[in-house]
């Protein structure tokens, strides 16, 4: 069975860098699998993407010898238990607020005696390379489970979330936990309240053995969150980077003055 070399690589302290993919397409998933990311967050929250599609980028990323993950669309346990059973290497929970919220996490993602999550399927072990018995029995060691800081109430309740056993990293959604906080929702600020967020997350995780993330904007923002110590980090998107480019060439051509500026995520 193939080892999640970004779960070892969070346990053992080191960060993991990867990129978000919102095209419903797993040609471009296999495409992006050979650039150099450790991982690909396959993107069913805000996304086209359907099961099927998601299914397909698993096994292309996890051929391309990249972790193939996938933030889910809600906290429950089918969508736990069928991303997972489809072929994901772990899951990105969103809005995990509370300690039953982070339990219920855990519950859906590991096979008892850590969880309860049922047994069945094949594209999970084809997706590891191994056979679905030996995929039962190590599950548990490599599937990644990441729960979601994106909102107020999840920092008020981040000790009591992260004490909750079986969670491998807490990842800062900052589009929305700016929203949470009445203010304008943005990768970065110097915002005192979102500055103090972000720190309370790194120093809790740290505090729980819990590696601590963030999706930032580009290059430059991941070498500065790295440095901090942040080790699960998100650049941009794979739209992202797409319209990012594009507004480059055709800014150098003097096309597109009126459109609006490109996104980054």
């Amino acid at each position: 069975m193939k080892t999640n070399h970004v779960r070892a690589k969070l346990k053992n302290g080191e960060p993991s860098i990867g990129t978000w993919l919102t095209l419903p397409t797993p040609f471009s998933a296999r495409q992006l699998a050979g650039v150099g990311f450790d991982w690909l967050t396959v993107e069913l929250e805000h996304s086209p993407t359907n099961w099927e599609t998601a299914a397909q980028c698993f096994l292309e990323i996890a051929a391309g010898g990249v972790a193939p993950l996938t933030r889910l669309p809600w906290n429950t346990g089918e969508n736990i238990k069928r991303a997972l059973d489809l072929g994901a290497w772990g899951v990105i929970v969103p809005m995990v607020n509370s300690k039953a919220e982070a339990e219920a996490v855990v519950e859906g993602a590991r096979y008892y005696p850590m969880g309860n999550r049922s047994v069945g399927g094949q594209l999970h072990a084809i997706s590891f390379g191994t056979a679905p018995a030996t995929y039962y029995e190590r599950a548990n060691d490599e599937v990644l489970v990441i729960v979601m800081a994106e909102h107020v109430r999840g920092i008020e309740n981040l000790d009591e979330i992260l004490s909750v056993p079986g969670i491998d990293a807490v990842f800062i959604g900052p589009n929305d936990l700016h929203k949470s906080m009445g203010l304008k929702p943005s990768f970065e600020s110097d915002h005192p309240e979102f500055v103090q967020a972000l720190e309370h997350v790194r120093k809790t995780a740290k505090k729980y053995g819990i590696a601590p993330g963030i999706h930032v904007a580009d290059a430059d923002a991941a070498q500065r969150r790295r440095a901090e110590g942040f080790q699960f980090i998100a650049v941009a998107s794979d739209i992202g980077m797409l319209l990012s480019k594009g507004k480059e060439v055709t800014s150098a051509l003097g096309l597109g003055k009126d459109q609006p500026a490109a996104a980054k995520y």
